[in-house]
């Protein structure tokens, strides 16, 4: 499903080149469940930009579902993510002037597709039946999170690339969060790679790449 290859990622600092990600390589089988962890500035957020297409290496190849990423322009990228990619941040991203309900509804309208019941489907999944006509501004920080995750689930993608989600939430809340992630990642049968900080988080993954300094520090897979 997702496969990178001498990954390299340099940035200007200063005026002077500043490597962020260095030879980063490994292979993800359909269906599963990544997490990437790492302190603060080891390159996982970086890492997530460049393996959904947001971003191009400095050197290296991305290959998602059989499609070099890194020899397409960005439109082609952007069909791409339109088409099979789902992301969920740390900082929610939902239109404020619209409802839980046109948010979901969003990646749909792109796409030309019906998507009112999707969305009301998907927000029933969540939890939030009785909030579809709500704004951002009237819902917690949980709900918006649970909107913006089924935004993410409304084109059914191929993978989900979630950096952070619970990184705005108490621990309760972020739990609730990382359960519905994964109950709609099962139902759905949706690849996840999911950025955290939590080792309780990240000890619900099958497979953990631990980033240092740019590098992969480890790579474990679960017994």
């Amino acid at each position: 499903m997702l496969r990178c290859e001498d990954l390299t990622q340099t940035y200007l600092s200063g005026g002077r080149p500043l490597t962020v990600l260095k030879d980063i390589t490994f292979a993800l089988e359909d269906g599963a469940f990544l997490a990437i962890v790492g302190p603060s500035g080891s390159g996982k957020t970086t890492l997530l930009g460049l393996l959904a297409g947001l971003d191009l290496p400095a050197s290296g190849r991305v290959w998602l579902d059989g499609a070099d990423l890194t020899v397409m322009t960005e439109d082609e990228r952007a069909r791409i993510r339109s088409a099979k990619i789902g992301f969920v941040f740390q900082s929610f991203q939902l239109i404020p002037t619209l409802t839980a309900r046109e948010n979901v509804q969003v990646p749909l309208e792109l796409r030309g597709e019906p998507s009112r019941a999707r969305a009301d489907e998907l927000l029933g999944q969540v939890g939030l039946g009785d909030r579809l006509d709500h704004y951002p501004a009237q819902l917690s920080g949980g709900e918006q999170q649970r909107v913006a995750l089924a935004r993410a689930f409304s084109i059914r993608p191929r993978i989900l690339f979630a950096d952070e989600p619970t990184g705005n939430l108490d621990a309760s809340t972020g739990r609730t969060i990382i359960d519905l992630i994964l109950e709609l990642n099962e139902a759905e049968g949706t690849t996840l790679v999911l950025v955290t900080h939590d080792p309780d988080i990240a000890s619900l993954a099958r497979r953990t790449i631990r980033l240092s300094d740019g590098r992969i520090a480890e790579d474990r897979t679960a017994a």
